[in-house]
């Protein structure tokens, strides 16, 4: 059995790549569209909203070249300096590429039962915070 560090590599390339070639048709990446969600969920965002939002899943760089792509390519505006929105069209095609994200969500998670899912994020989160805590000098036995 390969270890769990290996599982997790490979799972978020298979996932990256699956959801790029997913999102192609609309111009958007996996990380696009992160950050489009986040900026819909918030509504008119903070530039450093998103940032900090999506810092585990990006450097800074990257989400900076992604918030840039999204606004040469018509998906977001700025209402104001230092903050991000969707456009008019941006909402309409959103919805498209939504089916698409669920159609690849259902793919990836084939034969999955909800509590198998619900299982494995709980197990990854609680690795995460034992090993941050412990990096941060904190003893944590997430239980």
């Amino acid at each position: 059995m390969k270890p769990i560090g290996y599982w997790l590599n490979r799972t978020d390339e298979a996932l990256t790549g699956a959801m790029n070639a997913a999102l192609a048709d609309f111009g958007l990446t996996r990380l696009a569209w992160q950050v489009l969600n986040v900026v819909d969920d918030t509504h008119e965002a903070a530039d450093t909203d998103v940032l900090s939002v999506l810092s585990a899943n990006a450097d800074v760089p990257a989400l900076t070249s992604a918030i840039d792509t999204l606004l040469t390519d018509g998906w977001l505006r700025r209402p104001a300096p230092g903050r991000l929105d969707l456009t008019d069209g941006s909402r309409r095609r959103l919805t498209d590429a939504a089916r698409r994200v669920d159609a690849f969500r259902e793919l990836s998670t084939a034969g999955i039962s909800p509590d198998e899912y619900r299982t494995t994020v709980s197990v990854l989160e609680r690795m995460t915070r034992n090993v941050e805590a412990e990096q941060a000098g904190r003893p944590n036995r997430a239980s």
